[in-house]
């Protein structure tokens, strides 16, 4: 029996692709050797819960519980227990942790090409641990940390709110911005205006770039890239593609971004942003997180002659989370992510807030397991 009796935890289940959401009573299973058990504050609704709910992404095994970003307060936990920094986690800390558990370590990708969102053992909360696995999504009142999961303490500073407004386009789009190297005096063009391009547009800034574009929509959320310090906002529902192009060489002076993040998951947004970069510019590709579709382009013209550098990006790693968490506790009152959240909704609404997400009426939905 856990501490204070508990036996079971609400949770929101996805039974399956396109299926009803529901909301059931799951038991607690023992904590091993070093888990951890937390109640959760908050757990993020992201493009990528959509994508599973439309049956979008391969290896799910439904049914599952959502949520792969979450912060929650420690409960109990089984052995000592340490965060990254050495830190023991105690009972009522408040931690958020790495989605991504399992990986090995010992693989080549992990080992020789150093790309350890590629190891093929990694198995990730709320999306690739199913329902037979326990209680490992976000979208329950209650979600248990597995032995070797990495934990992060929020440090002074980063409330639960500002954390989970920042959610998983944090460390998306700290993980984009390192690929495409953006530097001092930098102009980067940031395709889509999502929580993954909104986060782009604040670290792009940090990393030093001069004029930041955001190209997207709808409206609320190009008023919040522009709180956020872009310095012009392209709206894809009053222009086509031609006049964005136009539009971008306007404001670089007819070369095109130094970098241009596409963070759209619309393929028809790389030829698009391909034209928006300058010739030996870098292009990085963060938002075709599901098979959309394919798209064509001109390899001589948009590519090869242009001298262009095309970067994939696949997730992100632990350093882009515990670093996105440090640049929160450093930038948190200059930009404010808790201003993301848009709406929250109870484990009885789970659904609402995915159709929310997906129509784009919200930047940022939040499942709280209290209400």
């Amino acid at each position: 029996m856990l501490s204070g009796g508990i036996r079971t935890a609400r949770a929101a289940v996805m039974p399956g692709p396109g299926e009803p959401l529901e909301t059931r009573e799951l038991p607690l299973g023992p904590l091993e050797r070093g888990a951890v058990l937390l109640r959760t504050i908050a757990s993020e609704v992201c493009g990528t819960d959509v994508h599973i709910w439309h049956g979008r992404l391969s290896g799910v095994p439904y049914p599952i519980i959502p949520g792969h970003v979450s912060v929650g307060e420690v409960v109990e936990h089984n052995g000592p227990v340490s965060a990254v920094d050495g830190r023991p986690v105690l009972p009522g800390d408040v931690v958020t942790f790495l989605d991504v558990h399992g990986t090995c370590g010992a693989c080549w990708y992990c080992l020789v090409a150093k790309a350890s969102t590629r190891c093929p053992r990694r198995k990730v909360y709320g999306i690739t641990y199913g329902l037979a696995d326990g209680l490992c999504g976000g979208w329950s009142e209650y979600i248990h940390l597995k032995p070797g999961v990495r934990i992060i303490h929020l440090p002074a500073g980063v409330s639960a709110d500002r954390f989970i407004g920042g959610g998983c386009g944090l460390p998306t789009a700290f993980h984009a911005v390192e690929r495409g190297g953006v530097g001092l005096g930098d102009t980067v063009v940031v395709q889509g205006s999502g929580p993954v391009g909104l986060n782009a547009v604040v670290l792009a800034q940090l990393a030093g770039a001069v004029k930041v574009i955001l190209v997207g929509a709808p409206a609320l959320r190009l008023a919040m890239g522009r709180a956020l310090g872009a310095d012009a906002t392209i709206s894809i529902e009053e222009t086509g593609p031609q006049e964005r192009i136009a539009a971008v060489l306007e404001l670089t002076s007819g070369r095109g971004a130094d970098v241009t993040i596409e963070a759209t998951g619309v393929p028809s947004a790389l030829p698009e942003g391909m034209r928006m970069t300058r010739d030996a510019g870098v292009f990085v590709v963060a938002g075709q997180y599901t098979d959309a579709g394919e798209v064509a382009f001109s390899p001589h013209h948009d590519l090869n002659r242009k001298h262009l550098d095309v970067r994939g990006t696949w997730g992100s790693d632990f350093s882009h989370v515990y670093k996105g968490v440090q640049v929160m506790a450093k930038h948190g009152d200059r930009y404010r992510w808790e201003r993301f959240i848009t709406a929250r909704y109870g484990l009885g609404q789970a659904e609402e807030a995915l159709r929310a997400v997906a129509e784009g009426k919200v930047i940022k939905a939040v499942i709280d397991p209290g209400l």
